[in-house]
């Protein structure tokens, strides 16, 4: 009775321990993560063009501009500014509205981010690409090595045969509905 016991205590320890793993691998290495070096950064992101210079800015600004009349003309002009944080304030004590000197950093910014985010996503379609190159030069190497997908010796067991795709029977078990999955 208590050998019984015993055995059932033992049973659900063991069990009980395989349990308890965490079911990683410690000799896996951690995922590879592209990163995106500065001569890289450099290359990706386009340098800031600025059509209408900082002295233009502090002009309209005493000329009496406001604030998103100077937006307007940075807009229609298509400049882009890349400033320091001293440039900033500098611009400040000129006079320049904070509300220019924000659309300047915001458009900058996103401009970052948008050149950024094709980048990324140029990287990941090529990704994709090759993951999908390798699983079908994987699936066309499963082909030609299964026989049950390629027969041997003009036998084929579902009933069509041979390289490519022939239609038509062929020597063979069945009548060549039932293709097994992942051949074809």
């Amino acid at each position: 009775m208590h050998s019984g016991i015993l055995m059932l205590i033992l049973g659900t320890l063991l069990l009980l321990s395989g349990c308890a793993s965490t079911g990683r691998d410690v000799n896996l290495a951690s995922p590879k993560i592209d990163r995106v070096s500065p001569e890289q950064l450099a290359r990706l992101i386009s340098p800031p063009v600025a059509k209408l210079t900082l002295d233009d800015l502090v002009r309209l600004t005493k000329e009496g501009n406001s604030a998103e009349q100077i937006i307007a003309q940075i807009k229609t002009t298509d400049s882009m500014y890349d400033l320091t944080p001293s440039q900033s304030v500098d611009l400040s004590h000129k006079g320049v509205d904070s509300k220019v000197l924000d659309y300047i950093h915001e458009s900058r910014e996103s401009a970052v981010r948008n050149q950024l985010a094709d980048e990324i996503n140029r990287r990941e379609t090529q990704k994709q690409a090759e993951v999908a190159r390798l699983k079908n030069r994987l699936w066309q190497q499963q082909r030609y090595s299964d026989p049950f997908c390629r027969g041997y010796y003009g036998f084929t067991p579902y009933g069509y045969g041979g390289y490519g795709r022939h239609f038509g029977s062929r020597f063979g078990l069945g009548l060549g509905i039932g293709r097994p999955l992942g051949c074809w």
